[in-house]
């Protein structure tokens, strides 16, 4: 399939997805109120649809499409297809950001300084990086140092839950971490817009060097690549981008491993052809989730990180399968 035509299937199903969910949720619309209340912002149909379901659906998009890119660019990075996201510890961090202002009571779980908490941590993990692995750092290095860092976040993370003042805040925590676009508002998208744009320009432009690694790091620069600067500019992006989402969404997990893993086959597995249907498909996958949250029959809306980790788990372990029997048969 060509990558047009790909694109174009894949936009297709993020329009879907994303008009199905202005229709959703506890207030029944027709089609008629949908759109006037779209376009006219009037009355409660106006209220809702404009300011309760649109945010949430463009949401919904922008997060899955930065989680998804940021995956294909790490598994470019890296050349392996298990790489996450969640590999520098970026998601970590952020979330230990937003723990922390909810913890000491600063603001609460809708509160617009929690993003700016959160993306502060992210950077931090960032800055903390590069300090501890160097500017020009093998990407063995990175990674063990990417560890190390979301290992004390979590382990942060954890302590302040066990060491919370009252349950009220450990509810708010514990929320917040399950990740959810419920409640969200066009701020905390105006919040998101520039930091995932920069993300996205960051690993848009790193397309022809991914290309290029697959031959080999020496290869590569000898092609002039500047691979210790694709490196950590690749590791800027994803902490930027995935930073921001688990910000303004809180944790979702496994959307930056499955996405790619769903059109690279259809690309011909080519690194620098994957990043933007993995982006849709990554908008297309957490529309699709956030619209399942709403239907699944319960009490109260499921988190969509909690469906996202129910789907992303049984496939994580099909790669890790998959990729054991290829090497087992490559030795053999």
């Amino acid at each position: 399939m060509s990558s047009r035509r790909l694109n174009l299937l894949l936009v297709l199903a993020v329009v879907m997805f994303a008009t199905l969910s202005l229709f959703l949720g506890p207030a029944q619309l027709g089609a008629h109120d949908v759109w006037h209340g779209l376009w006219t912002g009037e009355g409660a149909t106006g209220l809702v649809v404009r300011e309760i379901r649109l945010p949430r659906a463009l949401l919904a998009i922008l997060i899955g499409a930065v989680l998804g890119l940021s995956g294909a660019a790490l598994q470019g990075l890296l050349r392996n297809p298990l790489a996450a996201p969640s590999l520098f510890g970026a998601p970590q961090a952020a979330a230990l950001g937003a723990v922390l202002v909810l913890y000491f009571g600063f603001v609460d779980a809708l509160s617009f300084a929690l993003p700016v908490a959160a993306i502060a941590g992210a950077f931090l993990s960032v800055g903390l990086l590069v300090l501890v692995a160097g500017r020009s750092a093998s990407l063995v290095v990175l990674i063990l140092a990417g560890l190390a860092i979301s290992s004390l976040a979590g382990a942060l993370t954890s302590l302040a839950i066990n060491l919370a003042p009252n349950p009220f805040a450990v509810t708010e925590i514990v929320f917040w971490l399950l990740g959810s676009l419920e409640d969200r508002t066009m701020r905390h998208l105006a919040i998101l817009a520039p930091f995932a744009l920069v993300s996205v320009v960051l690993l848009l432009a790193h397309g022809r060097a991914f290309k290029a690694m697959t031959l080999g790091e020496e290869v590569a620069q000898s092609l002039g690549f500047a691979v210790d600067r694709v490196r950590m500019l690749v590791v800027v992006g994803v902490a930027t981008g995935v930073g921001a989402c688990v910000a303004v969404a809180g944790a979702i997990g496994f959307i930056g491993l499955v996405a790619p893993h769903l059109v690279r086959p259809l690309v011909r597995h080519d690194p620098e052809r994957v990043l933007i249907p993995s982006a849709l498909a990554g908008a297309a996958l957490l529309s699709a989730a956030d619209l399942g949250v709403r239907l699944i029959p319960s009490n109260g809306e499921i988190k969509v990180g909690v469906l996202t980790a129910l789907i992303g788990v049984p496939f994580f372990l099909w790669i890790v399968f998959r990729r054991r029997r290829e090497l087992s048969g490559s030795s053999a």
